[in-house]
């Protein structure tokens, strides 16, 4: 089925602990990520980029939450335009930059599913458990703490943007890939009714299996799923362009297996593109491979 797909760009690296991730919206583009989401049969337009201002141009003020006011006006601003794209019947997807968009992007999904009395799922497919809270975080980068916030756990500024908190209740949340975990993350998980499904799960199971079991949970429980898409989730000979990689990651068919049985249930309505490092990548491979990922959510085939 067509769909409107709505692009925005999020060009920030403050919640990341290496530099160049801020450029990674120019590079999806660069891969020609409107033209192949386009080539199959889609409308495409591209709402440009949340500005963001760069970080030669502040300070750090609390080293437990790097850069956070820039980054909740940047998640506030990026919430409205999720938000209104939905409204406006598109299929927004977030274009990163470091994965703290993710409080942004989720935060704008559950307003408009607020709003219209929908239930929001999400799927976060990373290495990391992006789990942290000031308490908890060994870098105070917040890009490891996005899918707590969304879950209402950590900092108030954070957690409140839009107006409400959770963004998400915790059964409604499926956590795929993981192979880095804190040890704060560890117990903080343990303790949450969430849906997690670590490397070691996924190579018993094999991924098909893990992506129904999800599907099979949220289509009783959720109207509308978001997917978050890191792409150090998948193994780092195949995506060398991210800030931090961890060996062991899913191979070229597991991730685009699990994009495609996503396509064919119809249930998600809304995606993120993550941690894309230009500076660190190989000719563009991982923007290129990133915008292959995203055509096979939206529907690519081999037959």
């Amino acid at each position: 089925m067509s769909k409107n797909v709505r692009l925005i760009g999020f060009p920030s690296d403050l919640g990341a602990g290496r530099r160049g991730v801020d450029m990674g919206p120019s590079a999806l583009r660069i891969a020609g990520i409107a033209a192949m989401i386009a080539s199959l049969g889609h409308r495409v337009s591209d709402d440009g980029d949340v500005p963001v201002r760069g970080q030669e141009v502040q300070r750090i003020i609390n080293p437990k939450l790097k850069y956070l006011s820039e980054i909740v006006r940047a998640s506030r601003m990026l919430a409205a335009h999720v938000a209104n794209a939905l409204y406006e019947g598109a299929f927004p997807i977030v274009l990163g930059g470091d994965h703290s968009l993710g409080i942004g992007s989720v935060a704008g999904v559950s307003a408009y599913c607020r709003e219209r009395g929908k239930r929001v799922g999400v799927i976060w497919i990373d290495a990391h458990a992006d789990m942290n809270t000031p308490e908890t975080t060994p870098s105070g980068n917040i890009h490891g703490m996005p899918l707590a916030v969304a879950m209402g756990l950590g900092n108030h500024r954070l957690v409140s943007i839009a107006g409400f908190a959770p963004k998400v209740a915790p059964e409604h949340v499926a956590l795929v890939g993981v192979r880095s975990v804190d040890p704060g993350e560890r117990e903080l998980i343990a303790r949450l009714p969430m849906l997690v499904y670590p490397m070691p799960d996924i190579d018993k199971r094999g991924i098909h299996t893990v992506i129904l079991d999800v599907l099979d949970h949220f289509r009783r429980t959720v109207d509308h799923v978001h997917v978050s898409f890191d792409l150090d989730s998948v193994d780092p000979s195949l995506a060398p362009g991210v800030g931090t990689p961890v060996s062991g990651g899913l191979t070229f068919r597991e991730a685009h297996l699990a994009m495609e049985i996503l396509a064919e249930s119809g249930m998600v309505g809304s995606l993120d593109v993550a941690e894309v490092n230009p500076i660190l990548d190989v000719r563009n491979a991982t923007a290129v491979f990133a915008s292959e990922i995203v055509a096979s959510l939206l529907g690519k085939r081999i037959l």
